[in-house]
C-alpha cells in the first residue's frame, strides 16, 4: 500500500549574527535546521523531518498550519 504524502509549512528567518538561514516546521515544535543557502536548508529539513518519521506516523494529531499575522507595537 502506497504511504500517503504529508506537506508540512516551513518558516525560513535569515540569522542576523551567521547570516545562514533557518527553517522550522511549523506542525512540528522543535523540528528545524540551518544552512547558509536554500538548497541546502531544503535538504537539511528533508534529514530532519526523515527524523520525526515515527511521530508522524504514530497517529498522534498534528498542528495544522493556519497563517501569518504581522503585529505592530511601541517598543
Amino acid at each position: 500500500m502506497p504511504r500517503k504524502k504529508k506537506t508540512f509549512t516551513m518558516v525560513v528567518e535569515r540569522d542576523p549574527e551567521s547570516n545562514w538561514l533557518v527553517g522550522e516546521i511549523v506542525e512540528l515544535p522543535g523540528c528545524y535546521t540551518q544552512a547558509p543557502d536554500l538548497p541546502a536548508l531544503v535538504a537539511n529539513m528533508e534529514e530532519a523531518l526523515k527524523a520525526y518519521l515515527p511521530e508522524i506516523l504514530s497517529g498522534e494529531p498534528l498542528p495544522t498550519f493556519v497563517g501569518t499575522l504581522s503585529l505592530e507595537v511601541n517598543a
